[in-house]
């Protein structure tokens, strides 16, 4: 049964970080694309929406699926999420990319400070709930080293 303290606080400090490193990838590709200096015009091919949730609370996100030639003429289609709900099928938009990979494309236009902030933010969250997990374990197990010591009494 104490396994069980230990094994659930573990995997939610695992998803954690995992969702921190996610967090902190996509900022980077952004950075990088926004700072490449190259751009392209780049044709909406498709926009769709996805749900998740339950009956109570249910969230929608936008995906836009776009395609550009590079400047060495390769052609690449890349999907993203949370664009402008005014974008449509058809439509032309300037995407920023980068030489070395340019499948992690954007369509979204430069804000570096909103990103940063939106990123430290997203961080210290993740930080509270890892410290919150952390807290968590050392509590219980103090507690069961306590009790522990009360049970080896003669």
């Amino acid at each position: 049964m104490e396994f069980m303290f230990y094994a659930l606080p573990g995997i939610i400090a695992v998803g954690v970080l995992f969702m921190a490193a996610q967090v902190v990838r996509r900022s980077t590709q952004l950075s990088r694309a926004w700072n490449s200096g190259l751009t392209a015009e780049a044709r909406c091919l498709r926009t769709y929406t996805t749900t998740s949730g339950s009956d109570d609370s249910v969230s929608t996100t936008l995906h836009h699926v776009y395609e550009f030639l590079t400047r060495e003429g390769r052609s690449v289609r890349f999907e993203e999420e949370d664009g402008p709900a005014t974008t449509v099928e058809g439509d032309i938009v300037t995407v920023h990319y980068t030489a070395e990979s340019p499948e992690a494309a954007t369509a979204h236009a430069p804000r570096p400070f909103a990103m940063a902030a939106g990123t430290v933010a997203m961080l210290c969250f993740l930080g509270l709930m890892l410290a919150f997990c952390v807290f968590f374990m050392t509590t219980v197990h103090s507690f069961f080293e306590a009790d522990d010591m009360f049970t080896d009494m003669p």
